[in-house]
């Protein structure tokens, strides 16, 4: 079988393809389903209509880029991917975030950064190159330092004041120039809590597409201080006892929810 290309014309499609089908940045789901056979909106999607290929798990996948809404001609409807987070299994929301982090990496690399020259494929990798200047553009992924601070049967936990979810959460942050994760760890729970921590260790990673992120997951002891959340960006943040938890994310999906779980029930088998 022929190797297709991660760009893929229209009629380089075939009927067996499943389409995770995007109107802007937006996914097009039917219930809670967001996969489609290609039959089943092709004859809907404009003639502008972009295509790209991935892999997920050992499989193929399509993304079909429109920027024309055409969720009511296929009995659907436009959905933010963040609203797909807590309704979809594990591997499925796994599969919607990749194929929104590369297509987020397509539209914003239409052009070169460099010289302003337009992008094309690069046969060689899955790579955008601009044929003017030769630059390459790779899929861009932002590391994230993300910890839950721990006290005795007691953990940290934060809720932002940028996205109202209702749910508490870990620390985190954004990985700075010059910085190690360790680094980034102390210097946002210091900025987001006010408190100090010690004995850091690393625990799990994780993929998260909002928009293009890699979580590490740590685990911290407090050491001094009291909590004072930061203005603008921690609405409330306090101590918890593993037993009178507030509303966390699921550890189905969440590396924090994770991270949470597991010290619970080190805490619960007698461990802490």
């Amino acid at each position: 079988m022929a190797t297709r290309s991660f760009f893929l014309p229209r009629e380089h499609l075939a009927a067996s393809d499943r389409l995770v089908l995007f109107c802007e940045s937006r996914v097009v789901v039917q219930g809670e389903n967001f996969l489609w056979q290609q039959q089943q909106v092709i004859d809907q999607l404009p003639d502008d209509s972009e295509f790209l290929l991935i892999d997920h798990n050992g499989e193929q996948f399509v993304i079909a880029h429109t920027s024309k809404d055409i969720s009511e001609h296929i009995a659907a409807e436009s959905r933010s991917l963040r609203s797909l987070l807590f309704n979809e299994s594990d591997a499925d929301f796994s599969l919607a975030g990749k194929a929104s982090q590369i297509l987020s990496w397509y539209r914003t690399h239409r052009y070169c950064g460099v010289c302003g020259g337009q992008t094309t494929q690069y046969e060689e990798q899955k790579a955008l190159l601009c044929n003017n200047c030769g630059e390459h553009y790779f899929p861009r992924i932002n590391p994230c330092a993300i910890v839950l601070v721990t006290k005795g049967r007691e953990v940290l936990l934060a809720r932002s004041a940028r996205f109202r979810t209702g749910f508490f959460s870990c620390v985190a942050g954004f990985i700075e120039v010059g910085e190690s994760a360790e680094d980034t760890v102390l210097r946002e729970v210091k900025e987001e809590s006010g408190v100090d921590v010690e004995n850091i260790r690393y625990i799990k990673s994780q993929s998260w597409p909002f928009p293009s992120q890699l979580m590490l997951g740590f685990h911290a002891d407090y050491k001094s201080g009291d909590i004072v959340p930061e203005p603008g960006e921690i609405e409330e943040a306090a101590f918890y006892d593993v037993d009178d938890l507030p509303a966390v994310p699921s550890p189905d999906i969440s590396v924090a929810g994770e991270l949470i779980q597991i010290y619970v029930d080190q805490v619960r088998r007698g461990e802490i």
